[in-house]
């Protein structure tokens, strides 16, 4: 970016970094995701500026996102720009930053901007929701070999990397490579692994069918790997016992309690077994990002700041932690790391906020209300539990499909992605199946 401002108000401009020339409060919110974003919207009416800063310039609709990694859908239909809540909300501002560094005693972030550089900003109040990254359990070397699925970035190494092993498998004549490039393994059996392994199944039988001549894309070998006992373990056991039939009637071959060994470009060791395989996902454990630490709370074992029923940082006046980058307890047991408790969470900490704002006291501490867990295991299955209700089979699909239609963040998401489902629906196609041209050579 040539020149990066902070908008307050639109008839003033500042520099980026620089403090608002108003005595107004100052609240700056780390994150565009689901908790940053509902944190904003709850401090719309509040007599302060708000600050929103992130090193992407768009929002990404999670829960679908392994759509965009099967070519069911593309980028620009499960994301909006950050920036349109400037257009908005008046007494917000956005910037196109990466936060670097925390000092809470000088109540200022270090913030990294392209063509900028470092400037430091400063806070009265502080809202974290960095959400979380991909874990390897130790083992980061696997991340070249095993991409996980957490940006649109990821979705999109994933979708061609998919792509790209048919296109190999139907190009070698060797037989053993062409097993190992239809060969798909998948580790980590949550929602994630199990609807990107379901999706990709029905790739490869329906969407792929007759596409090529030397191989038969149903051929592919799709295998789930997890160390746990069952898939799905947050969900019921029955539940979880009827999502592996289904994923097994996909063509899908589900080993649970085995444990990943090695990653490498041949393939993976599970179990004390190799599998050869072109393409391995990472979909099992996730950490928070590292500027959760930086505030120097204690944290638990994915890295989550803990923080008490208000969500604050201990010894941390106006610093808050939401989302994902949260670990909150509640009757004895975490609040799961879903899109609903995100936005939960960043709406309470902003009427918080606003409250302390206008002299008056929030006493009712964070209380996470459960909707339901879902999940979707290709088409015309899904799972449902909320509770004492536990569903499966085709009406929960349309629940779950109607759902993250209204879920989505703009009007114009909801109606491609309701025109490109109905589409994939009745005909089996995806109209995303792209393979990125890699960049050619000066004389090339």
């Amino acid at each position: 970016m040539s020149a990066i401002l902070v908008n307050n108000l639109p008839e003033q401009r500042m520099a980026f970094g620089e403090a608002p020339p108003s005595e107004r409060k100052r609240v700056v919110i780390v994150g565009g995701g689901f908790a940053g974003l509902a944190a904003a919207r709850a401090l719309r009416h509040a007599d302060a500026d708000v600050l929103v800063i992130d090193r992407r310039n768009h929002h990404i609709f999670q829960p679908l996102l392994y759509q965009v990694a099967t070519a069911v859908l593309s980028p620009a239909e499960i994301a909006a720009p950050i920036r349109q809540l400037e257009a908005k909300q008046r007494n917000a501002s956005v910037v196109l930053a990466e936060v670097t560094g925390v000092d809470i005693a000088s109540r200022t972030i270090e913030a990294f901007a392209p063509g900028v550089g470092v400037r430091k900003i400063a806070f009265d109040y502080l809202v974290v929701a960095t959400g979380m990254r991909p874990s390897y359990f130790g083992h980061d070397e696997f991340a070249q070999f095993a991409p996980g699925l957490k940006s649109l970035s990821d979705a999109e190494t994933i979708r061609t990397k998919i792509l790209s092993a048919f296109e190999l498998a139907a190009t070698t004549e060797d037989e053993s490579e062409r097993t190992r490039q239809m060969t798909f393994v998948l580790v980590g059996a949550g929602p994630t692994g199990v609807e990107l392994a379901a999706s990709l199944a029905q790739m490869a039988k329906v969407t792929l069918r007759g596409n090529f001549r030397r191989i038969d894309p149903a051929k592919a070998s799709i295998i789930l790997l997890d160390a746990g006992e069952r898939v799905l373990p947050a969900f019921a056991e029955r539940l979880s016992r009827r999502v592996t039939k289904h994923l097994e009637e996909l063509g899908v071959k589900v080993l649970t309690g085995v444990k990943v060994e090695t990653v490498d470009e041949q393939g993976v060791v599970a179990g004390g077994s190799r599998i050869p395989s072109a393409t391995v996902l990472w979909t099992a454990g996730v950490a928070a990002s590292p500027l959760a630490k930086m505030l120097g709370p204690k944290t638990d074992h994915a890295g989550r700041a803990l923080v008490d029923p208000f969500l604050k940082v201990a010894n941390a006046p106006g610093v808050f932690v939401v989302g994902d980058a949260a670990s909150v307890m509640q009757d004895g047991r975490a609040v799961p790391g879903v899109a609903q408790a995100a936005i939960q969470q960043g709406r309470y900490v902003g009427r918080l906020i606003a409250k302390e704002l206008k002299g008056r006291e929030l006493r009712r501490p964070f209380r996470y209300f459960d909707r339901g867990n879902m999940a979707v295991v290709g088409k015309n299955y899904a799972v449902l539990e909320r509770g004492w209700l536990r569903t499966s089979g085709f009406l929960t699909f349309l629940v779950w499909a109607i759902v993250h239609i209204l879920s989505l963040p703009q009007l114009q998401n909801r109606l491609r992605v309701q025109r490109q489902w109905l589409w994939s629906y009745f005909t089996g196609q995806r109209s995303s199946r792209l393979i990125p041209e890699p960049p050619r050579m000066p004389n090339g």
